[in-house]
């Protein structure tokens, strides 16, 4: 016997009775009511003064039993329906109304963010006979403030429309159209969307920013949306209906993934997901997932799996409403835990083994360090904004070959290499972590063993790409790290890198400006002033003993 779905507040034993019989009726697979069924809906509608709906499957089969209001209907969670890009999502919803009116807004974006095979309306007589079979589907191809076509009402009597045949065309048609845009089966499309209440610029920026994240996370880009608004809505970040809005193009783009440019918080999340089908991050996720990608030691894979791990466990949420959420102690014993409960204590049980093997990690840095101050070298951390050239100028200096990719990112490993310079004064110097505006405080916190290399550092190597417009912002991102990590007192060269993708008079302004030094890390021979201001740096830090 089908559950009711809705308020069965106020309805008798016999009406209820009668609602649960319809589950055992079945559809004719081409026809988008029986007449008959039809008939019964709406002497039930009339009867208890609301909406009456039907969630129909391809085989004819009633899968739930919707009770409304006067003026409404809701539609239960279907994440037990899989929905792809390519497919429709196998249910058909069929409900009464009471008046006249056709399909509403409502209607249609019920139809369009859930991806229903269609949406029918039964318009009733005012004696409760059904009058006409309102309906739409789903239109590939279609603009996105519109992706739906409403087609002309059918009477109750003559409900066969072949259905089936219809919805496979449509699927067909959404398959062509995802093959048409080029997407790669297994590959994520992502629509990128910031809400930002100050400056349109610092916005675009920070969008720009997250679209080299996003290529960085091999992720395609389908668009961008921008919106700004006085506040931020504390629910949704945005206003409910251009969620709506928003939920619709992904779905109509085919997008996979929608990723906020802010983080969001744990209720954020929860509020965003409940109301569209498409996966959604921020930009905090992004930036661990490609951590993720790019750790290759087994250090580097600890801190990553911690900051993970301490960013999802608040944010750990489940929509199953099957298990009591029992609670521990006094009056809340019962036969076990819930899956969210045995979720939530199997992170925390993870993250206490992390940060154990983390501590160990810190414990062996700390040891190594010890080991090199034993040996009186001084010591050169090359800092800087991801992807300013900090890997390829240690292999320049150095000769070596770490890995350097014009990627954010490309390396998340420290690497420590020998210098020698001409006067016989040997250093090591350190390749670390790149920084980012906003890095996520788990990052920090994970990485602190890495970002202790620093603290031991002798001089610092700031690497700017001054071929960049947002030098100036990541600059200070920069250096609003180094003063968290109480690193300011060290002293530090500012390297003013990919001077051949810049004019020389702005070059030359730039270096009087910021006090730098102008390079390009991939011609070894215009690190010779470089070499030579580091040189001289070490030697006034050690003296002649150095």
């Amino acid at each position: 016997m089908k559950e009711i779905f809705g308020n069965r507040l106020g309805l008798k034993a016999s009406q209820i009775k009668r609602l649960e019989n319809l589950g055992r009726r079945r559809v004719p697979p081409q026809s988008i009511v029986s007449h008959e069924l039809c008939r019964d809906l709406c002497a039930l509608s009339a009867e208890t003064s609301r909406q009456i709906g039907l969630l129909i499957d391809r085989s004819g089969k009633i899968a739930q039993i919707l009770m409304g209001e006067v003026d409404r209907i809701v539609i239960p969670d279907l994440k037990d329906y899989r929905l792809a890009p390519d497919r429709l999502r196998g249910l058909r919803c069929v409900h009464t109304h009471l008046t006249e009116s056709p399909l509403t807004q409502d209607d249609l974006t019920d139809l369009a963010l859930l991806r229903l095979d269609l949406m029918a309306v039964i318009t009733m007589t005012e004696t409760g006979a059904p009058e006409a079979i309102h309906w739409a589907h789903i239109l590939p191809g279609g603009s996105e403030s519109s992706p739906y076509q409403i087609m002309d009402p059918i009477p109750p009597f003559r409900p066969e429309i072949d259905c089936i045949d219809m919805i496979q065309a449509l699927e067909a048609e959404l398959a062509r159209k995802k093959t048409d845009t080029g997407s790669q089966a297994g590959s994520e499309r992502a629509l990128l969307v910031s809400v930002f209440t100050g400056s349109r610029k610092d916005a675009v920026d920070s969008l720009d920013e997250l679209k080299e994240l996003t290529r960085t996370a091999n992720i395609s880009i389908i668009d961008t949306v921008l919106q700004q608004r006085k506040k931020a809505n504390p629910r949704f970040l945005m206003g409910s209906g251009k969620l709506d809005e928003l939920s619709i193009m992904a779905l109509h783009r085919g997008a996979t993934l929608i990723i906020f440019d802010q983080e969001l918080n744990p209720s954020q999340i929860r509020s965003i997901t409940d109301r569209t089908e498409i996966k959604v991050i921020d930009r905090t996720q992004l930036i661990l997932d490609i951590f993720a990608q790019r750790a290759q030691t087994r250090e580097g894979k600890l801190q990553v799996e911690l900051a993970q791990l301490k960013y999802i466990l608040p944010r750990l949420v489940t929509k199953d409403t099957a298990m009591s959420r029992l609670t521990g102690g006094i009056g809340g014993r019962g036969p076990g835990e819930t899956r969210l409960e045995i979720s939530r204590r199997r992170a925390r049980d993870r993250i206490r083994r992390l940060e154990q093997a983390v501590a160990t990690v810190q414990k062996n840095r700390s040891q190594q360090r010890s080991r090199r101050s034993k040996k009186g070298l001084p010591i050169i951390s090359i800092i800087g904004y991801t992807n300013a050239g900090k890997s390829t100028l240690l292999n320049q200096l150095t000769q070596s070959r770490v890995l350097a990719e014009n990627k954010l990112f490309a390396t998340l490993d420290p690497s420590s290499r020998r210098l020698r310079f001409p006067r016989d004064i040997e250093v090591i110097i350190t390749d670390t972590v790149g920084f980012i505006r906003d890095l996520p405080k788990e990052l920090v916190a994970a990485f602190r063993a890495t970002l202790e290399e620093l603290e031991n550092a002798d001089l610092l190597l700031h690497i700017i790409d001054i071929s960049n417009p947002r030098h100036p912002d990541q600059i200070r991102s920069v250096e609003t790290i180094l003063a968290e990590l109480n690193l300011c007192s060290i002293p530090t060269i500012r390297v003013l890198n990919k001077m051949d993708l810049v004019d020389s008079e702005i070059r030359d302004h730039l270096i009087h400006r910021l006090d730098g030094i102008a390079v390009s890390a991939l011609n070894r021979s215009t690190l010779k002033p470089l070499s030579e201001k580091m040189e001289a740096a070490v030697e006034h830090l050690y003296g002649n003993n150095a």
